[in-house]
């Protein structure tokens, strides 16, 4: 979902074959991004930088999500793959940064992040806002509400936060979900043509990323 009005009608379209790197090219400025000014990566060493921009509210990371579930579980091991929720879309996006960053502090990223969106998008769920987020959070199994509670207004939850909005605006995040590879090149669904198309130029960038 773009800041203004953005619609990705090929997140709703049947899923299609990723297609290898060696049978298919892509082209800078057409089907990605090179960015001006490279950003710093959180990768170690040897490893090449996936980040996905996301975001909670937007129908179409929620529609996404289990595509690119299945896709980071294949990724190789020197690939390091990391989540940024963007300060936009919703009036309540801090709050939905920070939801995010309690549950990686606890480590219940993977478990819980389906159950959001599916909460929000299918279930309807007025999860808007600190108050109704924690109340969430003190009915869900498997999670210690006091201490997610207890992080949520943390001052390193509260720092992640910001830091995510920074990065967003630095990588000129133009709508969700998108893409970044190796703090090096953008991908999205408008730039790639589809969500599908975006995930085999992302393939293809890490291979570019590993050339050096």
């Amino acid at each position: 979902m773009k800041r203004r009005d953005f619609s990705l009608a090929a997140a709703s379209l049947g899923l299609l074959p990723l297609v290898s790197n060696a049978q298919q090219r892509f082209k800078a400025g057409t089907d990605y991004i090179v960015l001006s000014t490279p950003m710093p990566v959180d990768a170690p060493a040897g490893k090449v930088e996936v980040v996905e921009f996301f975001s909670y509210n937007c129908p179409h990371c929620a529609a996404f999500e289990p595509q690119l579930e299945a896709w980071v579980k294949k990724l190789p091991a020197n690939v390091a793959f990391r989540r940024i929720p963007v300060p936009f879309v919703g009036n309540d996006t801090e709050a939905k940064q920070r939801l995010y960053y309690t549950l990686e502090a606890m480590g219940k990223v993977d478990e819980f992040q389906p159950q959001i969106f599916d909460a929000i998008h299918k279930q309807r769920l007025p999860l808007v806002g600190d108050a109704a987020i924690l109340a969430w959070s003190e009915k869900q199994p498997g999670l210690d509400a006091k201490k997610f509670a207890e992080l949520f207004k943390s001052f390193s939850v509260v720092g992640k936060a910001k830091r995510a909005a920074q990065l967003t605006n630095d990588y000129r995040v133009a709508g969700v979900p998108a893409m970044a590879v190796a703090g090096r090149w953008y991908v999205d669904g408008d730039t790639a043509g589809s969500l599908d198309r975006a995930l085999q130029v992302v393939e293809f960038l890490i291979g570019e990323a590993k050339k050096g």
